[in-house]
């Protein structure tokens, strides 16, 4: 447990070494901050937080520059200050991006371009899982007697669609009857939940070969829709920082979070932790190659399809003004 002079010193050392990506040393700190003591007590007590794993000194002759448990220390003490809570933060942010987009894949790419303008960070807005959501209407539209495209409307305006080809020959006729089968039997179901009552075999409705055909094509387009979820943008603002100013730095990160599957399970488990918001710090992220980097994230939206947005930075990145910037886009996407 530190004291509270020495939170007050660590938390100084982060907000200069967030600021100007420097070692800090005793005078600095002194000269820049109100902390009431000498510089030789702000020496001890940096010898003591350096003992303790909150900071570590690069090079002898240095200041000393945070690890990730000082971060964490840091972190926590700004959730517990309130501020994930803040009502409406980035009230400019929530009201520009709600009159600019009605629709929700357009809304998602405004909100990670504001999200990376404002963190000078990565940032991901995940959607919410189309295959858990609840679906709204299906429609079958005839192509020929022998294809038809599949429009499925979830819940929360997502639409998705798929061509399907038949082995045989499907009358206008069959296929509405299909259709209105489905609307009737899988409307407020989720896709999960219908691939749970075919594998126990309880929709006695649902067995004839033409409906079981199209059902099989509908698990399978949200699947794949579930696969494309991210809107990513801010390349560039990492690659400024000086962590990355070596583009091979950053290569690592791009390649894990590439990965669909990594990307999947880091973001996913956010909806699972609770809270307002999950703030991950180097070491703590589940792929070693996120080790050099923080992520702040939060869910949006309701129930088993909560949607995730996030932003990716170094681990030096300003946690404040991150945590505000999530907040404001959770506040834009949760209504929606």
């Amino acid at each position: 447990m530190l004291s509270e002079r020495r939170q007050k010193v660590l938390r100084a050392l982060i907000e200069d070494y967030i600021e100007y990506a420097l070692p800090v040393g005793s005078r600095t700190l002194t000269e820049r901050h109100h902390l009431g003591v000498s510089p030789a007590t702000v020496r001890n007590d940096l010898s003591a937080l350096e003992d303790a794993g909150f900071i570590q000194q690069p090079h002898t002759s240095a200041g000393r520059v945070p690890t990730d448990a000082g971060y964490r220390t840091f972190v926590d003490e700004l959730l517990l200050s309130g501020l994930a809570e803040e009502e409406r933060p980035h009230r400019d942010m929530v009201e520009e991006l709600r009159s600019s987009a009605s629709e929700l894949d357009a809304l998602m790419e405004r909100t990670s371009a504001a999200l990376a303008r404002l963190t000078n960070c990565l940032s991901v807005v995940m959607a919410p899982s189309v295959f858990a959501g609840r679906i709204h209407q299906i429609t079958l539209v005839s192509l020929s007697d022998w294809q038809a495209i599949v429009i499925v409307v979830a819940e929360d305006g997502q639409v998705v669609n798929r061509t399907i080809t038949f082995t045989e020959e499907v009358s206008a006729d069959e296929l509405a009857g299909a259709q209105n089968l489905l609307n009737r039997v899988l409307v407020g179901q989720s896709a999960r939940d219908v691939r749970r009552s075919l594998d126990a075999n309880t929709v006695e409705a649902l067995s004839d070969p033409l409906v079981q055909l199209i059902i099989d094509e509908v698990i399978d387009c949200l699947g794949e829709s579930d696969g494309n979820r991210a809107h990513s943008l801010g390349i560039s603002s990492l690659l400024r920082q000086p962590e990355f100013s070596d583009a091979k730095a950053l290569l690592p990160v791009m390649e894990v979070l590439e990965d669909d599957r990594v990307l999947l399970h880091t973001f996913d488990e956010t909806a699972q932790e609770g809270g307002p918001v999950m703030v991950r710090i180097g070491h703590e992220n589940p792929a070693s190659e996120l080790a050099g980097v923080s992520i702040v994230a939060c869910p949006y939206g309701r129930g088993e399809a909560d949607g995730i947005v996030a932003v990716i930075g170094p681990t030096r990145m300003n946690y404040a003004s991150a945590i505000r910037a999530v907040r404001a886009a959770q506040c834009v996407l949760h209504d929606e």
